[in-house]
């Protein structure tokens, strides 16, 4: 049985009045458009093969958003994706400027079979959510992801 693909992502949060508030992402590309519940992510992506997961948490994350990479991080339980993928997520602190985000650019066809291909970003937007709104929010996998966070910010 071959590895699980893993991918590592970063979750950072702010605290701002009497919850802490998630920074999520919103898929770029034509499929997401107009999808917004259950739609958005944590900022992650695949690991490279002998990279450091933190390392490579740390590598998508500037990817995908352009913003500063939060320095310290916490590590949270691995979890298990519907479709298989095992996602390592570290937890930071970062209060970040949105007006710096600028994703990295992914290529597709575009229509489909149109022999045509268009660039779209992978990320389109990055918001703060508090807990309660990130959950309706976040992909249906990384749930579990978002409580154990919540949970520990509200113990520490």
């Amino acid at each position: 049985m071959a590895a699980p693909i893993r991918s590592a992502g970063l979750l950072a949060y702010r605290r701002q009045g009497p919850q802490p508030e998630f920074l999520l992402a919103h898929p770029g590309g034509p499929y997401w458009r107009g999808k917004d519940a259950a739609a958005w992510s944590i900022p992650k992506g695949l690991i490279e093969p002998d990279e450091d997961p933190l390392a490579a948490a740390r590598r998508e994350f500037a990817e995908e958003t352009g913003l500063a990479v939060p320095k310290a991080a916490r590590p949270l339980t691995p979890r298990r994706q519907p479709g298989g993928k095992l996602v390592l997520t570290w937890l930071a602190e970062a209060d970040l400027d949105l007006a710096g985000f600028n994703s990295g650019l992914f290529e597709m066809e575009w229509p489909p079979r149109s022999g045509r291909t268009a660039e779209f970003p992978e990320i389109d937007r990055v918001a703060y959510f508090a807990l309660t709104e990130a959950l309706t929010k976040i992909h249906r996998g990384q749930k579990p992801i978002l409580e154990e966070a919540a949970g520990l910010i509200e113990s520490a």
